[in-house]
């Protein structure tokens, strides 16, 4: 017991009575940092429900991290689309796959793919769709002219305006600007015409070449101009269409729709890896599939349907190609339409020729997922989006399968987890690897209940994974229950 000292009480007496009664110093506890650990109260922000697919665990509370755009929508989500995020070789393409996979659990789903990248010679998601007992749509100019896949812009279950609207976006994403009065009058006296005479089978593009370099001089007398004025005006909207016909990209739209072509399928992969993605060909082939799609595909049949675009800066780089696509979009509310939009960087279409289309379907996209980017591409990316600082901090330190994801305005960041039957689908880099080229694809998946969308293996890894992590903290904690 310590010795009374009289200086330190009359000391103590003299300060309690001018600055009030001091606070009892506590000696410092000694204890394990599994018994400390209850001193501190959770810090996690709320998920999104436990209805949907799994995507992975939230990386800081390490719960399971369950989306699904179409549960959301109405409650969480104003919108049901998503934009993917990220520079290559970090998880968005195995991200992508498992989602769809496992969306197909669902009896009401329909998923429409453009695969525009390549791999041994097939689109990289030509493994899925043989898993799935789908032949993909390959669209090939080589192969078209061997009687490959064609799909024709006048196809008869495409109504007579979507069909000149199809084919006005085709010209003015080939010439790079808007048709002006007098060509977009030809264009559609010419649509007119063979739409009124050609019978007993479809009408194709030849017939429109045919109808504008020969028009008939009623068209010229309906106006009250000179019948080789009409055929000026035509002349260069017959050169673009002539490309289809004659050109680089000739046998995929000049002829009648390829017959078998299975709309009803849960999954349809256009499989356009054999067209230079770099070329006027692409977005030109983007605005005849979404047209195509747009017509024949979506219908008021309440089934949920999801349309993913890989490399979809294609689409939002061109101003008219962006208005289509725009239009699509507002489809999601009225029909039940998902879009899925994958792009590299933000600054490929922020800083495009179609900024302004741009920034209209970025604002459609209620779900944004970053994975990671360089510090400057970051703070653009959070500068647009809108994210708050610390998670732009983070995007460049973010390793492959982590990203984070803003479910309007719910930051969280996610691991993804693939299970092992799901990995040799979803691998992207064959070529560069050797154990993932030799690993045999997995048993197509089979009908679940629309509570159940995972595969019976998923949920098993899930929790495998689960109780191999709640093992190892337990022995984290017992290897801290030392006295410091």
């Amino acid at each position: 017991m310590a010795a009374f000292d009289p200086l330190t009480a009359v000391t103590d007496a003299f300060t309690s009575f001018v600055f009030g009664k001091t606070e009892t110093t506590r000696l410092p506890v000694r204890t394990s940092t599994g018994q400390a650990q209850a001193v501190y109260l959770p810090t996690a922000a709320p998920g999104l429900g436990d209805s949907g697919v799994i995507i992975g665990r939230e990386v800081y509370s390490g719960k399971g991290y369950i989306y699904d755009p179409f549960q959301l929508y109405g409650q969480q989500l104003p919108a049901p689309h998503w934009l993917v995020l990220g520079e290559s070789g970090n998880g968005k393409s195995a991200l992508e796959k498992t989602y769809i996979l496992r969306q197909l659990r669902f009896r009401d789903r329909q998923v429409v793919v453009l695969d525009a990248q390549g791999e041994d010679g097939v689109g990289e998601w030509n493994l899925i769709a043989e898993q799935m007992g789908v032949t993909p749509i390959r669209l090939d100019p080589m192969a078209a002219l061997d009687q490959g896949i064609r799909l024709n812009p006048l196809d008869p279950s495409i109504t007579t305006t979507g069909q000149l609207a199809l084919l006005r976006t085709i010209i003015e994403v080939a010439m790079g600007h808007g048709l002006d009065e007098r060509a977009g009058f030809a264009l559609k006296v010419a649509h007119s015409y063979v739409n009124e005479t050609v019978t007993g089978r479809q009408p194709v593009l030849t017939d429109i070449v045919e109808q504008l370099r020969h028009p008939e001089p009623e068209s010229a007398e309906a106006m009250n101009v000179a019948l080789e004025d009409v055929r000026a005006w035509g002349l260069d909207v017959a050169l673009v269409l002539d490309r289809l016909v004659d050109g680089d990209l000739r046998g995929m739209f000049d002829g009648p729709t390829t017959v078998g072509i299975d709309l009803d399928a849960p999954l349809i992969v256009f499989d356009l890896s054999h067209i230079d993605r770099n070329s006027i060909a692409m977005p030109i082939l983007m605005a005849i599939v979404g047209v195509w799609l747009e017509h024949t595909w979506i219908r008021p049949d309440r089934r949920k349907r999801i349309f993913l675009v890989e490399e979809a800066w294609h689409i939002i780089n061109s101003p008219f190609v962006a208005q289509l696509f725009q239009r699509l979009l507002k489809f999601g509310r009225r029909l039940g339409l998902s879009f899925v939009a994958v792009v590299h960087h933000l600054s490929d279409v922020v800083d495009g020729a179609a900024a302004r289309e741009a920034a209209a379907i970025l604002k459609m996209a209620s779900t944004r997922t970053i994975y990671a980017q360089k510090a400057d591409e970051a703070r653009a990316t959070g500068k647009v989006l809108g994210l708050p600082r610390w998670a732009v901090e983070i995007i460049p330190t973010l390793t492959p399968g982590i990203a984070v994801w803003d479910v309007n305005g719910n930051v969280q960041v996610v691991k993804h987890l693939v299970t092992e039957a799901e990995r040799p689908l979803v691998f992207t880099d064959r070529a560069m690897t050797e154990s993932s080229a030799a690993d045999p694809p997995s048993d197509p998946p089979s009908g679940s209940s629309p509570r159940s969308p995972m595969r019976d293996t998923l949920a098993d890894d899930l929790d495998a994974e689960t109780e191999s992590r709640a093992a190892a903290m337990e022995r984290l904690a017992r290897a801290d229950e030392t006295v410091a």
